[in-house]
């Protein structure tokens, strides 16, 4: 049904975007600009994407001009039957990481590169593809593209960069630049999202939304309009008279990466404080990249780190190994004893970072800290939706 309802809407210039990480906020983005000028349809951020392209196509209607669809995978052969089902005029690589590597899943990152190539590959040679030139396995992934290749990110040399870079709880500014034939142009552009790496999402957008008609105000505009998604690197008011920067409902090891560089670039006179959950999925590079984790905690001179689960011992012996004070660190088996650490640590002004996916529901801190009753003891739970709202939160499953 919705492979015949999309032939009906010819109307419409399909963007999708793929990559291990920052897919929904680049999505978000690029929508965000394209609707300064077209009636725009985006995949729901709540489905899962066998159900979500279907669904998404079913949603078009004759005003529909842009359609920009998330092409998420996690097994072999799933873009596959994502381009069954619609293929795009332009697509976004947003990078590639290990997240889905483990043989549950993709088994391999040989393999993760392969199936998110398809998308490339499928384009016309009418095409474009917008690639993340900061990644350099999605740098390399340009090969073989019968489409027109475009390069984003703080490398001077890339199509469209960014540069002076600065992040504040505001936002986040950057000095675009970018040619227009033979001109070079320079402009500077603020998002409402938090986060330096928030730029390549901004930068995917320009790219998309200049070669779609757009000028550069329309995008600016756009741009200056988007806010954090709760849980995703969102400023809230934390437990005990904390800033909570809430980034609980996903965890890669390039979203943790960034979360870690957020917390180090926000200004605080408190304590800079990480909770960190485990990054699942992740196959046999698990190991490397929670201690890897560990030395960027280091290398950012985060005050205090508190890690939950049995690889979080890894990201703390790492920082440790490295010259973190071992007084400064402490490991938790759930939620309960970190909950218990952090009533001894936490201050009035402290910065709290707190990282993990959706399924560790790692919110059950933050209601233990606003002294709900929190019975539920489990590290991993099947569960989407928040914990505040589960029958099993008191009791347990």
């Amino acid at each position: 049904m919705a492979k015949v309802w999309l032939k009906l809407n010819s109307q419409i210039t399909v963007i999708g975007i793929t990559g291990s990480y920052g897919k929904t906020n680049t999505a978000r983005a690029i929508n965000q600009v394209l609707s300064e000028k077209y009636s725009t349809l985006q995949t729901d951020l709540n489905l899962d994407t066998n159900f979500n392209l279907p669904i998404t196509l079913l949603k078009l209607r004759p005003f529909h001009r842009k359609a920009v669809l998330e092409y998420g995978v996690d097994h072999q052969g799933e873009m596959n039957f994502h381009l069954s089902l619609v293929k795009p005029q332009i697509a976004v690589l947003t990078g590639i990481n290990p997240t889905h590597s483990d043989q549950e899943h993709l088994g391999s990152i040989a393999n993760i590169i392969l199936e998110k190539k398809k998308l490339l590959l499928s384009l016309p040679k009418s095409g474009l593809a917008i690639l993340n030139g900061d990644d350099s396995q999605a740098r390399k992934m340009s090969q073989g593209i019968k489409a027109k290749v475009l390069f984003y990110g703080t490398d001077p040399k890339d199509d469209f960069s960014a540069q002076q870079i600065k992040v504040s709880f505001e936002g986040t500014t950057f000095l675009l630049i970018y040619h227009q034939g033979q001109e070079k142009k320079e402009i500077k552009i603020k998002t409402g999202l938090v986060g330096r790496h928030f730029v390549q999402a901004c930068l995917a957008a320009v790219a998309v939304g200049l070669n779609q008609g757009l000028t550069i105000d329309q995008i600016k505009r756009a741009l200056g309009k988007i806010k954090p998604l709760p849980g995703r690197l969102s400023i809230e008011k934390g437990p005990l008279r904390t800033i909570l920067l809430n980034d609980s409902l996903r965890a890669n090891p390039a979203s943790t990466l960034a979360g870690l560089q957020t917390l180090a670039d926000l200004p605080t006179k408190g304590k800079r404080i990480a909770v960190l959950g485990e990054m699942g999925e992740l196959g046999d590079s698990a190991e490397k990249e929670h201690r890897l984790i560990g030395e960027k905690v280091f290398e950012l001179k985060i005050d205090f780190l508190l890690g939950i689960g049995p690889l979080q011992r890894l990201t703390i012996e790492q920082a440790i190994k490295l010259g973190m004070d071992r007084k400064k660190t402490f490991w938790a088996k759930d939620v309960l004893q970190a909950s218990e650490f952090l009533k001894r640590i936490l201050k009035s002004g402290d910065l709290f970072y707190l990282k993990g996916s959706r399924l560790r529901h790692l919110e059950r801190i933050l209601l233990l800290l606003e002294g709900e009753q929190v019975g539920c003891r489990v590290v991993s739970c099947h569960f989407y939706h928040h914990c505040r709202d589960c029958p099993f939160l008191k009791t347990g499953i």
